[in-house]
């Protein structure tokens, strides 16, 4: 080996030593100085290939990944519609992934799980929602039989003017299953049960206009519907404090001019899916097989405080658990809310 040639290895070695060094010993300053030039690279060079690259790149990557995924994640949102058997149907929120969002979320939890685990190399998806262009309020007075199908919800609508008996039992039930309802009141039985109703309140439930003294509404004058509604309306307010927002007509019974009455009020006309028939007293067992054959995403469930439907509403909340269906009120199954997207 000449002399020339045997030095350059001897520097070269020296400088793979250095850096091997800096990095294991701390003298990256030393290495950045250019302790060694000599026409060749110096070794800050080769520092710059070392794991501040790796760990910007990895970043990009992941920014690059979440941006793909995103593009099947995001769905578009779905006005409400006048359908030609089933009326008023309200929208569904789209989603969107907040890739931003979504990129900070993920570096910030990424830190704090363990290494190797599952939750290292998981992406934490945060979404925000996109309203319809057309929306209930778009589509003027129309009665409304279920909401969105594509919202895995189903209400449970309970029409209150008698069964005081019923009442507690099937809120204790509620309470103990963590589901919320909407009661339809009568206001003559709310006159004459104001602490039955506020204990229904109490109990966190929703609380709803169904006429006053139960009469068949398309039956009635002009004045004489606009006052059945707008009595119940008012002692909703001054009982309860309830601005109220949907009204149930007694027996199902109404008529387009009902709905308008209705709708002159603030108020939107709400039937339902699938009757329980249970003021027939039908075995609760028959029930809830029925909800469990019938009920849907967006199903309004109707129900009354008897007895049929104090012992099957058990049965009937796990029935739409069962079939994926999240038991709640009429508000929130019939909103564009969209459900709770999971992360990742």
């Amino acid at each position: 080996m000449n002399r020339k040639r045997g030095t350059a290895i001897a520097v070269v070695a020296g400088a793979g030593a250095i850096l091997l060094l800096g990095q294991a010993g701390g003298v990256r300053e030393f290495i950045q100085e250019g302790w060694y030039s000599g026409g060749q690279p110096k070794a800050e060079a080769v520092w710059a290939m070392q794991p501040e690259d790796e760990q910007g790149q990895a970043e990009a990557d992941l920014k690059r990944e979440i941006e793909t995924e995103a593009q099947k994640l995001n769905e578009q949102p779905i006005d409400a519609v006048v359908d030609r058997v089933w009326k008023a149907i309200p929208g569904y929120n789209g989603r969107e992934v907040d890739v931003e969002a979504t990129y900070q979320r993920t570096i910030e939890k990424r830190k704090l799980a363990e290494p190797g685990s599952a939750d290292a190399s998981k992406i934490y998806y945060v979404y925000r929602e996109i309203k319809p262009q057309k929306s209930l309020e778009d589509l003027g007075p129309q009665p409304i039989y279920k909401g969105n199908p594509h919202k895995k919800m189903a209400a449970l609508m309970i029409n209150v003017a008698w069964g005081n008996e019923y009442i507690k039992p099937m809120l204790d039930t509620l309470e103990q299953e963590g589901v919320k309802a909407t009661f339809f009141l009568d206001g003559s039985w709310l006159k004459k049960n104001p602490e039955m109703a506020k204990e229904i309140q109490a109990r966190g439930h929703e609380i709803e206009n169904h006429a006053y003294s139960h009469p068949n509404m398309s039956q009635l004058s002009k004045e004489r519907a606009t006052l059945e509604i707008v009595k119940t309306k008012q002692l909703l307010k001054d009982t309860l404090g309830v601005n109220n927002t949907w009204f149930a007509p007694p027996s199902g019974d109404f008529n387009q001019r009902t709905v308008e009455i209705a709708a002159a009020q603030g108020l939107k006309t709400v039937l339902w899916t699938v009757d329980t028939v249970d003021w027939r007293n039908p075995d609760p067992g028959s029930v809830v097989t029925k909800i469990s054959r019938k009920a849907e995403a967006g199903s309004l469930i109707l129900m009354h405080p008897t007895a049929s439907s104090k012992a099957s509403l058990k049965g009937i909340i796990q029935a739409l658990k069962s079939k994926g269906l999240k038991p709640g009120t009429v508000a929130e199954t019939l909103s564009p809310d969209r459900l709770d997207d999971p992360e990742g």
